[in-house]
Order: structure tokens, then C-alpha cells, then sequence
């Protein structure tokens, strides 16, 4: 068996060419992994396939890496419009990086009307691999009817829903298929010693070579060839199936690429209801039998992929459905007794779309716990988190569409409600002028009573310094044993400011005291040092601090220089963009962000650049800010919640 993975924006027609191809050649299964990933089986001359459908769509890719490490080719569909290049963008990136064979197929030409070496030309832009014509298309009164192979050099008149007809190449096509001919030649001579001194000779290779040639430098992921159809007709499918066919590598190459010793790949996880963890698993070395070890544990049962029929073991190459596998987790490489990570390039880049969770009846809230551990095994892109002020769950998320999926996944499959919120900014609170303060606790209420009296001084250190705290008492006017008490005080009193939010950047110095032989105790000088660093606080200057995060933006070039205003608008610093070191086509935009204003940020990147564009936030410094500008960021975060 021989997997493939489809991959192309949303609306290019992915599911609709899976569909024509599974048809050619009799039945074929379908099954519904998941909302975002389907896998159907089929059989073409003979020989059995597998494809992975993935949804189209920036917050759908985390699916795609692991499928296409588990894959053997892939192929990216995209539409007959040279405008809508720049959304294949990140599936050619990940295509590059991934090394794997692909065959280009652009979809619904009955409506093309822009030349197909445009459309080629356009998505040359982002890819680092050469693309080329393998046909041209044949027109009448401007429309696609057919289109002519470059390297069989026979013409195809499409029929709807019928196959094609073979015809003579129009004599008015020959000059611009002999032209486009060339061009397919002399990319390939660049890969092949053979064919570039039959060229320079003036040779022309026979056709059966040319085939030859082509399998080995597609197999080799030199070029990447252009086919083009329509595949709601069935037009252009058998031409790109066969290609499929001859140029596609077995499994023994997807074996070597994770590193040759992998006993099977876990390409996909879904929780399914009434069944539990269920885990998409590819033999790759020796057959996978039911209930041997593998992963660390046992697997379970495995079934076919229609989901219901139960196989005893999968051969080298073959994919089923491993259930009774809790261990398993999608998107790792197994062996025996281990679970490895998969190669760098097939992580999920990292979820910027955070929002807090909670369910909506408080009796679900240990479930939702145990829920959301469940889900982050079986999702790439999804990252569980607590808050660091508030201490409830918060999901980072691939985008709303991903969040609406999980709502839905936790109330169909676990039966809990959930309802999000916006997470709330990481404020601080510091202090601008060094003050000294003095506090006396003293408390009577019948037998032993409270008694501890502190003088502290409290001043401001550099940004980032933190906390700390020292004592300078003289003559044991405070006891050594209650020092520790009147620093945890301290740090009791910083853990909330005056504004309300925790206060950095302090030192708390004590300086004097007094203490009482029998009503001194370290309850007394904890509330002492936390009563005096309290009010020292409030005549200190108190101030609020903003997180500034680091943010990097991988974005593609055309809207690369449109970033600056939106920055500028969100009150974010530009530290300039430069060209990506191995993305064709993309830039690295940098810039320093107030995180507040990191959710604007997911917002209007993905309007700016039709979703394509990404970022990775890290934090980077506290700066201060204005209460105006804490209000503000406040309000729209509760509206942004409601």
C-alpha cells in the first residue's frame, strides 16, 4: 500500500479530487477520522492506496505534519487563479521542509482563465523546489476543453464525467507545446547527466525514457510537476493518478526518512464516542499485530479503515485503525518499547489564540479537567495552560474555528458545556521613590497576645531585578528567629498591590524593630512586615507595568511592508523584517508588542494577509503604563468575553 496526502487551501477541491481518484478504478472506503481528516482506501491497477484528506485552512495545518510523515507523496490541490497563490504559501513551505515528493494539481480550470504558466509562475514564488509544466492546456473560444501531456505529448479532450478522449494535438497548440516541452526537458537535464548530453547533442529521448527520468527526479523531490484538471468532472484525475502510480515511492523511502528503525508512524488521534482513544497507525517495519508491544504498552484491537472491520495485524506499509490504545499518541514515531518525536518540520506551530475555559455547570469542572488532558493528546495544535493570576484552564488554540471544534468535541463527546474568556493581560505593579515605614502590631484579647514592631524601608530596583529583601537590625532589637517571618510578610504584601496586581522590581530592608518576650511570635512579625511594606507601598509611588512581548511574525513577502501601520496601530514597536533563511517567500517581521494588544494582533494578521501569516510571542520586559491605557485594554477584553 501507498499513502498520499492531499493538502491545498479550503475550497480548492481537495475532498472533490480525493473522490475522482479513489473512483477511477472500482470502490472505495471512506472514513471520517475526524472533523478535519478523512482516510480513503482504494485500489488503482492493482495496487492499493491510502489517502489523507486534510481540511483546508491556516488553523487545520497542525493535522498536516504528521500526516505527511506518515506519507509517501503528497499532493497540493490549489484553484486556477494566480491571486489565490499566496494561500498555498504555507503548504508549500511545509511541502519544502518536508522533503516529500508532490504533484501539483490545479483544479476547476472549466473556469480558468489566466494561463496556466501564471498560475505556475505565482507559486514558483513560495516554493524552493523547481515547478513545472507537465501539460498545457488545450482552449476553444477560451475555455479548457482538454490539455496535452509534455512528456507522452498526446492531447486529451475532457468529457464530464466520462474519460477523455484521445485526440491530435491541435496544429495551432504545436509551437507552445514544443516551447513548453523544452522547458519541461531542460529542468529535468539539470537533475540527469543522460538526458542534459542528448539535449546538448540535439537528441530527443524516447518517451519511455522520459518517464524514467521523471520518476526518479520527482522521487528524488528536485521538481515538483504541474498537472491540471477538474475534478468535479473527473477531468485530468487518471493522467495524475497514473503519475501517482509510477513516480509516488514505496514505504521502505518514508522508513528511511524517519530514520530506519521505526516499527510504524501514529499519523492522527481522535477520541470517538462509546469507542474512546482511536489511533490512525502505519506499519513501516514488520507487520503490527493486535496486542503486541508497541509504543511502551499494548495495543488493542485493530480494525480496517472503514472503523469496523477487525484485522489481526497490518503489513509493512498498510494503515489501520489501533482502538483499546490509550498509550498511543498521534504524531510520533513508534518502536517496541518508545514513543520518538517526529522531525521538526511536522510540529504544529505554536497556538497564539488564547482563551480561558470553564464549564457552565461548576459539577463539571473535575471532568472538564480530566477532558482537556484527553484532547491535548489527540490534538497537535491545541496547548493547555493555568493562568498564572487567576489559575484557571486556558487553551491556546490554532484560531475560533479551532475553538468552536473543541466546544463542540467536549459536549458531544464528553457531555460538558463550556463557555471561554478572554485571558487577561499579565499586569504589574512597581514602585518609583525609595520610602521608610513604620508599623507596630499589637492585639489583646485575653491570655497571650500579639506584639511585633518593624520600621522597613522599601525602594525600587532595575527592571526585571525581582524581589528582595535584607535586614539591618542592630543590638537583637529584633530576634533572628522572627526575621524570616517579617520577609514572608513582605512578600504576602507584594503578591497584591494598591492597583491590584502583584508588585516586582522592590527591596524591603528592615531596619529596626521591637519585640515583647511573651506576646512575640512569628505570626505577630509576619503581619507586621506585611502591614508596613503595605502602606509603604501606597506612599511609594506605586505604579502599573505592562508585559512587552517579543514578537516574530513569519509572513509572505507581498505582505510583508503592509505590517507597519498595523503595528504602529496596536502601539507595537517595529524592529524590522528581513527575508526567512530557508521559506521562499516569506519574511521574519520582529517587533515588540504589549501583550494586551495580542489578540488585535491575531485579528488583523489574519485579514492583512488572508490568513496565511503566523506569529511566535515570547515575553520580553515590563514597561510602565497609564491607568487611562489599563482601563481601556480592560474594557475591551470584557466585551471581547461577552
Amino acid at each position: 500500500m501507498r499513502v498520499f496526502t492531499v493538502l491545498g487551501p479550503s475550497q480548492s477541491g481537495k475532498s472533490t479530487l480525493v473522490e475522482a481518484l479513489a473512483s477511477l478504478d472500482g470502490r472505495a472506503t471512506k472514513f471520517g477520522f475526524s472533523d478535519i481528516l478523512d482516510l480513503t482506501s482504494f485500489s488503482y491497477l492493482g495496487d492499493d492506496w491510502t489517502a489523507i484528506d486534510i481540511a483546508g485552512g491556516a488553523e487545520n495545518l497542525p493535522a498536516a505534519g504528521p500526516a505527511l510523515a506518515a506519507s509517501d507523496a503528497v499532493v497540493l490541490c490549489v484553484p486556477s487563479d494566480a491571486d489565490s497563490a499566496v494561500q498555498a504559501a504555507p503548504y508549500l513551505r511545509l511541502i519544502d521542509e518536508a522533503e516529500l515528493p508532490c504533484f501539483l494539481y490545479v483544479n476547476k480550470v472549466d473556469t480558468m482563465s489566466e494561463r496556466m504558466r501564471d498560475i505556475v509562475s505565482s507559486l514558483q514564488a513560495y516554493c524552493s523546489h523547481s515547478l513545472v509544466l507537465r501539460q498545457i492546456p488545450m482552449r476553444e473560444d477560451g475555455r479548457v476543453i482538454g490539455a496535452v501531456d509534455l512528456i507522452s505529448e498526446r492531447a486529451w479532450k475532457y468529457q464530464e464525467g466520462q474519460p477523455s478522449d484521445l485526440i491530435e494535438v491541435p496544429d495551432t497548440l504545436i509551437g507552445r507545446e514544443q516551447e513548453a516541452r523544452a522547458e519541461l526537458l531542460e529542468s529535468m537535464a539539470d537533475f540527469d547527466d543522460t538526458l542534459l548530453e542528448q539535449l546538448i547533442e540535439d537528441k530527443q529521448p524516447a518517451t519511455d525514457e522520459m518517464f524514467d527520468i521523471a520518476t526518479r527526479i520527482v522521487r528524488g523531490t528536485n521538481l515538483i510537476e504541474a498537472f491540471m484538471g477538474a475534478a468535479r468532472q473527473g477531468n485530468g484525475v487518471t493522467r495524475m493518478m497514473k503519475s501517482l502510480r509510477h513516480e509516488a515511492p514505496s514505504y521502505e523511502r518514508l522508513l528511511d526518512r524517519l530514520g530506519g528503525d521505526a516499527t510504524a508512524v501514529a499519523l492522527a488521534a481522535d477520541n470517538k464516542k462509546h469507542v474512546g482513544k482511536m489511533v490512525a497507525v502505519r506499519a513501516l517495519a514488520g507487520p503490527v499485530q493486535a496486542g503486541e508491544t508497541l509504543g511502551g504498552g499494548n495495543i488493542g484491537n485493530l480494525t480496517a479503515l472503514d472503523g469496523k472491520s477487525p484485522v489481526g495485524s497490518i503489513a509493512p506499509g498498510e494503515i489501520a485503525l489501533a482502538v483499546k490504545s490509550d498509550h498511543l499518541v498521534g504524531g510520533r514515531a513508534l518502536v517496541a518499547d518508545d514513543q520518538r518525536s517526529l522531525p521538526v518540520w511536522a510540529d504544529a506551530r505554536t497556538p497564539a489564540y488564547e482563551r480561558t475555559v470553564s464549564p457552565i455547570n461548576e459539577r463539571d469542572d473535575v471532568r472538564l479537567s480530566g477532558a482537556l488532558d484527553r484532547l491535548t493528546e489527540i490534538d497537535p495544535g491545541l496547548i493547555l495552560r493555568a493562568d498564572e493570576s487567576t489559575g484557571r484552564a486556558v487553551l491556546a488554540m490554532q484560531g475560533p474555528l479551532h475553538a468552536r471544534r473543541i466546544s463542540n468535541k467536549l459536549a458531544e463527546e464528553f457531555g460538558i458545556e463550556i463557555e471561554f474568556g478572554t485571558v487577561p493581560a499579565a499586569y504589574r505593579e512597581t514602585i518609583s521613590k525609595t520610602v521608610e515605614q513604620h508599623h507596630r502590631h499589637r492585639k489583646q484579647s485575653g491570655g497571650a497576645g500579639q506584639f511585633a514592631d518593624v520600621l522597613i524601608r522599601l525602594s525600587p530596583m532595575p527592571r526585571g531585578a525581582g524581589f528582595e529583601f535584607d535586614e539591618e537590625v542592630k543590638g537583637g532589637a529584633v530576634p533572628r528567629n522572627y526575621i524570616p517571618a517579617v520577609a514572608t510578610g513582605a512578600e504576602d504584601a507584594l503578591a497584591t498591590g494598591p492597583i491590584g496586581y502583584p508588585v516586582v522590581d522592590a527591596k524591603v530592608v528592615l531596619l529596626d524593630g521591637k519585640h515583647h518576650a511573651v506576646d512575640s511570635s512569628d505570626f505577630a512579625f509576619r503581619t507586621a512586615g506585611k502591614n508596613a511594606v503595605r502602606e509603604a507601598v501606597g506612599a511609594a509611588g506605586p505604579q502599573t507595568l505592562q508585559p512587552i512581548l517579543s514578537v516574530s511574525v513569519h509572513v509572505p513577502s507581498v505582505f510583508a511592508g503592509g505590517l507597519v501601520p498595523t503595528i504602529s496601530g496596536l502601539k507595537g514597536q517595529v524592529l524590522g523584517f528581513e527575508g526567512h533563511p530557508t521559506a521562499m517567500g516569506w519574511d521574519v517581521f520582529n517587533m515588540l508588542l504589549p501583550a494586551a494588544s495580542k489578540e488585535e494582533l491575531f485579528r488583523m494578521l489574519g485579514s492583512a494577509t488572508r490568513g496565511t501569516a503566523w506569529f511566535e510571542a515570547r515575553f520580553d520586559h515590563f514597561e510602565p503604563v497609564s491607568a487611562d491605557e489599563v482601563a481601556c485594554a480592560e474594557a475591551s477584553a470584557g466585551m471581547e468575553t461577552a
